[in-house]
């Protein structure tokens, strides 16, 4: 799984930046790993000059193997929040796109029990 960083107006774009969200997310979303080929993370501040009760906001987009892109964004009041509000609910859509994928076939049909010769 690639994970790629970018960021805009007034956030600056470090090293540590890079590591801290690629730990983060690579913890987060484990258990997607063999379905994620590349997680795109957008950070940016919609107040560049002030800060305002929720003015961060954290687009994240993650490209799967064989589906359509899952992205989701979360708005904070610092960038911290933005970034795990995002990585919380890419973590629900996944599970939801992915997990039903999965499940679909794993459970009993109401046609195969002992009533099903009657």
């Amino acid at each position: 799984m690639q994970i790629q960083v970018n960021t805009g107006n007034g956030i600056e774009n470090k090293e540590s930046l890079e590591r801290w969200a690629d730990t983060e997310l690579r913890t987060r979303l484990q258990h997607f790993s063999t379905d994620i080929t590349r997680v795109e993370i957008h950070l940016n501040n919609g107040n560049d000059a002030k800060s305002g009760k929720a003015d961060k906001r954290c687009t994240m987009e993650a490209r799967l193997v064989h589906h359509q892109p899952v992205a989701v964004a979360h708005h904070g009041a610092t960038q911290d929040e933005a970034f795990r509000g995002a990585a919380e609910k890419l973590r629900h859509s996944l599970d939801h796109a992915l997990g039903r994928q999965k499940d679909h076939r794993d459970r009993d049909s109401i046609r195969r029990g002992a009533d099903a010769a009657l």
